[in-house]
C-alpha cells in the first residue's frame, strides 16, 4: 500500500490571523519563508521548515471570498486541514492512490502556486482520510 509517487511536504494550517502561529512555530524553531498572496486562491500563506520536524504551512484568509474562509469562521482558532505531498507523477500518483483502494475526488484542479516557485497544487478529498494537497 506504499505509493511510490508520493513523498511527504508537509501540514497545512488554517487561521484566522496568523501572528499567534508563527509566534508558536518561531518558538519551536521553525524557520519562516516569505509570505506570499496566492491571487487565485485568494489566501496568504508561509512556508515554515525545521531541520528535523515536518515544515509547517499557514494559511490566512486574503479579505475577500476564498477556500478557507468557512473553514477558519467554522475553527476560529484554527486548524490542520491538509497533508501536502509532492509527486513528479500526478497522473501516477493518483492512480496508485486508486489502486490502493482509496476513493479519491478532486476538489481543485492544479493550478500554480507562488509560494512553491509557480509549481501546481491540486486538491483531493480521500474519503475516510481527508483533504490531501499534491504539489507537482
Amino acid at each position: 500500500m506504499s505509493n511510490p509517487h508520493l513523498l511527504f511536504h508537509h501540514f497545512g494550517l488554517a487561521v484566522t490571523q496568523p501572528h499567534q502561529a508563527k509566534a508558536f512555530v518561531s518558538a519551536q524553531n521553525y524557520r519562516m519563508g516569505e509570505t506570499v498572496f496566492d491571487l487565485e486562491q485568494n489566501v496568504f500563506s508561509i512556508l515554515c521548515v525545521h531541520e528535523t520536524e515536518p515544515a509547517i504551512e499557514i494559511l490566512w484568509p486574503g479579505g475577500t471570498k476564498g477556500p478557507i474562509d468557512d473553514l477558519t469562521r467554522r475553527n476560529p482558532s484554527g486548524i490542520i486541514y491538509h497533508i501536502c505531498y509532492e509527486t513528479g507523477n500526478l497522473a501516477g500518483a493518483l492512480a496508485s492512490l486508486e489502486e490502493d483502494g482509496n476513493h479519491v475526488i478532486c476538489i481543485a484542479a492544479p493550478k500554480t502556486a507562488p509560494l512553491f516557485g509557480n509549481r501546481e497544487v491540486s486538491f483531493y478529498n480521500l474519503i475516510g482520510i481527508g483533504l490531501i494537497e499534491i504539489l507537482s
